[in-house]
């Protein structure tokens, strides 16, 4: 069976402490939502990036919600 890692990030917005523990509140819950739709916890692991990797660059709204995500990466 594959392992699955949540990277979970966040916008720029925000001091880089609050990112982190966004982020992993993000990737938490994602986690949550798949393991409800049944794929095993132990599986699953979480790393919060905050705004370290951000998809966009731009400052318009859209830029920032392309960068609140949680990427599923298979291991």
């Amino acid at each position: 069976a594959q392992n699955v890692l949540l990277a979970a990030h966040t916008d720029e917005r925000g001091t880089a402490e609050y990112n982190l523990a966004l982020s992993q509140k993000r990737g938490d819950a994602v986690k949550e939502h798949a393991s409800n739709m049944g794929i095993e916890p132990s599986r699953m692991s979480v790393v919060p990036y905050g705004k370290e990797s951000p998809a966009s660059t731009g400052t318009r709204e859209q830029d920032y919600a392309l960068n609140r995500r949680v990427e599923f990466i298979s291991r």
